[in-house]
């Protein structure tokens, strides 16, 4: 899913299952469990959920199939200048017809849980009306493939791709597109149940809204006024909750969670003073999202900070929005650095220098620490009693070695260091049930095309040839070993 800004902007606008011939080369055996035992001070806790992730238009390719309706990401991307070297998702990596193969690889890798996204228009084409039963039979058919490689699928609602029909009346402007999406996440959901048992309502909130609504470079490519900007963000968590309730009606037995980009708040050292400070910045940085989910409130100093800019809302839709969850997915790749100061928040955002290093994606600045500090600090801030980490990631400047391979190093640095700050977590008790690699493959990654590359698995977009990269060695030994 990955696409970013800088939150400071955000503060400025809101305040084929394959054979094993084919499988991936070996870089190294993987370790026996009793090996594992002897770095019994590094390892996850036991049941620790691995998994990967990837989203419909990202992945799915088949737009015009199958009763598919068009979304606000096939307008955009169909735009001249919108998208690198105007790229689409029209194609992509083909994975509805191609998901055997994808599973395939997965099952491979050790994955215990798959995390993917349904495309809304695939279920009602114009967002609403008639359900398209050709839809929901792809969705089941995928997830019993999943449960059949003993892998549990884990389904998003919404991953950006809302029904143009929708825009067109609207979209996240209208308020009635909050209760058309409950309307769709309760049908849905109320298909799948019986072969999922864990539902996600939306990923990254804040990502559609400021992106899509705030500085337009993702669809549906507006640049709103920043009284209208937070009305959209309002009826996009106002939809979260909704859907919270229509699944809990349909589908009264899975798990209802949300995937959230939270600002990931990291104090600049770790005193109490500065820790203080970022548990403070935790709190205020996502408010506008994340912490009116927790909380179905919004607070007082984002409500101040907006003035008359403020959005119109009643204490019915905050009970909605505030609708408890069974668990909190985060989607974190960056550090926010936050230090204590004698100012009327209690705290200041500390900007990175040019110099700070980022990977092929000049927004994906390293931060590793961010992967012990934003779940704790979430946790701390709203007791939350089951965190997944939903997607965590990086692009990388891959090439295709003479050899055949992709020794894509700078991916197995970042993850490795990331995740050694997560076990910190875990080890601590912080409550990280699980973790969602992005992605399992190369896909259209956004505004950015086929630009930047995020998966574990090389894809030639002209072939569809799936290449496993050393990343994917390294993570399939650590789900081995459920250590590092």
């Amino acid at each position: 899913m990955p696409y970013r800004i800088s939150r400071r902007t955000f503060g400025q606008l809101a305040g084929s299952l394959v054979t094993a011939a084919a499988l991936p080369f070996r870089m190294f055996a993987a370790p026996s469990v009793s090996r594992a035992t002897a770095t019994g001070d590094r390892r996850f806790p036991a049941g620790f959920l691995w998994g990967s992730a990837t989203a419909s238009y990202q992945v799915e390719g088949a737009v015009n199939e199958d009763g598919r309706g068009k979304t606000v990401w096939d307008t955009f991307s169909h735009t001249a200048g919108k998208t690198h070297n105007g790229d689409t998702g029209d194609v992509s990596t083909d994975s509805y017809h191609r998901y055997a193969e994808d599973i395939a690889l997965m099952k491979d890798l050790g994955l215990k849980t798959c995390r993917f996204s349904v495309a809304w228009s695939r279920i009602f084409p114009d967002g609403a009306g008639q359900p398209n039963p050709k839809g929901i039979d792809h969705y089941r058919k995928f997830c019993q493939a999943l449960r059949a490689a003993g892998i549990e699928p884990w389904c998003t609602l919404y991953h950006w791709d809302l029904p143009q029909a929708l825009e067109d009346k609207g979209g996240w402007q209208n308020r009635e597109t909050a209760k058309l999406f409950a309307d769709y996440a309760g049908y849905t959901a109320g298909k799948l149940a019986d072969v999922c048992s864990h539902f996600m309502t939306m990923n990254e909130i804040s990502t559609f809204v400021e992106l899509g609504y705030g500085n337009g470079i993702h669809a549906p490519g507006l640049k709103l006024s920043r009284g209208k900007l937070a009305q959209v963000r309002h009826h996009a968590v106002l939809a979260h909750g909704l859907a919270v309730q229509a699944i809990r009606a349909a589908a009264p037995h899975v798990k209802v969670g949300s995937a959230e980009n939270l600002t990931a708040v990291v104090p600049v050292f770790d005193s109490p003073e500065h820790v203080a400070a970022a548990k403070k910045a935790t709190v205020e940085e996502n408010a506008g999202y994340l912490t009116v989910m927790r909380t179905g409130r919004y607070t007082d100093q984002y409500l101040q900070t907006l003035g008359a800019d403020a959005p119109e809302f009643t204490q019915e839709e905050m009970k909605a929005i505030g609708s408890p969850l069974d668990f909190q997915g985060l989607n974190i790749y960056t550090a926010t650095y936050a230090r204590a100061v004698k100012n009327a928040k209690g705290y200041d955002i500390v900007g990175n220098p040019a110099s700070y290093p980022h990977m092929e994606s000049p927004w994906l600045t390293v931060g590793p620490d961010a992967l012990y500090w934003a779940p704790r600090l979430a946790n701390e801030c709203w007791d939350l009693k089951e965190i997944y980490i939903t997607e965590n990631g990086c692009s990388s400047a891959d090439v295709v070695a003479g050899d055949g391979h992709i020794y894509d190093t700078d991916r197995v640095m970042y993850l490795r260091n990331y995740l050694t700050h997560l076990q910190r977590a875990t080890s601590e008790g912080v409550p990280v049930k699980g973790y969602f690699l992005w992605s399992l493959l190369d896909n259209f990654e956004w505004a950015d095309g086929y630009d930047k590359r995020f998966g574990i698995t090389y894809v030639d977009f002209k072939t569809q040839k799936r290449t496993p990269k050393l990343s994917s060695e390294f993570y399939r030994n650590l789900i081995a070993r459920n250590s590092l």
